[in-house]
């Protein structure tokens, strides 16, 4: 929809945990540059959750969303617009949505109810950003095609390591190289627990204990620490940035959870860090692939990384090396990448 030199996008956004609400903060927080830089304007016209769904076809107030959800209420509650219990692909298609934000809980089992939703927008032409990883991890080239065939695009830059370009940098600054190997660490709760082993002598326990306090950790964080989160990554990076159609069974995964003070305390002697690494290493025409602890050399980049970072390193034949980190001490960062998106999939001016 135009709107003198602005574009105005009618957006819904499903999924308001930590990324969801922080994005729609970012659709009010951004208004202003949004319009001035890109001539955009984004109008929230749906949103889901939980309790079910809030739809206004002229628009949510961003604001009020978030502090709904800061309150810990439902969305269903929005008044004048809560539809208590409606479905989620109800939801999208009730309401005039001319781009979709989802952001639904990772789910690597069966993707849902995120993988029907991004489904029956692309069938409808609608154009999809998404920040979860299942549907991508499940259903990649089926989504991909179905987008091809509706002429729209599906983005997911957030998805590898939040704010982390690692699949921007991948498929478009590499473009033209071959990629020999990919390095990564993807998961910024094991890199906090590992680095607390060893930089505080904390063991593995006390270590999971401070980051589930701190929030960086699940209450059930075995997506974390038995290396499910980063090889999920992983296998969103193989199919996207190598090409190879990989599912999570193609990659050899090993967790943190057996790391014993000891081993850390070792590989800190020897001038090593202990890292739970994401490799995709070019063997022939193919790439293995696995996510294992491993104990890198000092000057390695990934080994100095902080406690809140998360970094990614690719080898190249023709582009030499290139390694990118950020500091992501909290969900913002993954919100802003999915702008990034939007940004790209909106046009700029």
């Amino acid at each position: 929809m135009e709107s003198g030199s602005t574009r105005v996008i009618r957006v819904f956004v499903a999924g308001l945990g930590a990324v969801g609400r922080r994005f729609v903060g970012l659709m009010a927080s951004q208004e202003t540059l949004l319009a001035g830089r890109y001539g955009l304007r984004l109008v929230l016209v749906g949103a889901a959750d939980s309790s079910g769904a809030a739809i206004a076809s002229e628009g949510l107030d961003p604001l009020r969303v978030v502090a709904m959800k800061e309150a810990r209420q439902g969305v269903s509650g929005y008044p004048g617009a809560g539809r208590p219990g409606m479905p989620l692909r109800q939801a999208l298609a009730a309401s005039p949505a001319e781009l979709l934000i989802e952001a639904t809980p990772t789910n690597l089992r069966d993707a849902q109810p995120g993988l029907d939703c991004i489904r029956a927008a692309l069938a409808r032409g609608i154009p999809v950003v998404t920040a979860s990883k299942g549907p991508l991890v499940l259903a990649y080239r089926e989504l991909v095609a179905l987008a091809e065939q509706s002429g729209v695009r599906l983005a997911f830059s957030g998805a590898v390591a939040g704010g982390l370009p690692t699949v921007n940098l991948g498929r478009r600054d590499l473009a033209g190289s071959t990629i020999l190997r990919v390095e990564g660490v993807f998961n910024s709760t094991t890199n906090y627990i590992l680095t607390s082993m060893a930089e505080a002598g904390a063991s593995f326990a006390e270590a999971l204990a401070e980051a589930q306090r701190r929030g960086i950790a699940e209450a059930d964080p075995s997506l974390d620490v038995d290396g499910l989160d980063a090889a999920a990554k992983l296998v969103i990076v193989a199919n996207s940035v190598l090409g190879r159609p990989t599912v999570l069974g193609d990659v050899e995964i090993e967790g943190i959870r057996n790391i014993t003070l000891e081993q850390v305390a070792a590989a800190r002697r020897e001038g090593r860090a202990l890292k739970l690494l994401a490799l995709a290493e070019r063997e022939g025409e193919d790439y293995r692939l696995s996510v294992r602890p491993v104990a890198l050399e000092a000057e390695h980049p990934l080994a100095r990384l902080r406690p809140w970072e998360m970094g990614v390193r690719y080898v190249t034949d023709t582009m030499g090396v290139i390694y990118a980190a950020i500091d992501e001490p909290d969900p913002l960062p993954t919100a802003a990448a999915v702008l990034r998106d939007v940004i790209d999939v909106c046009g700029r001016r």
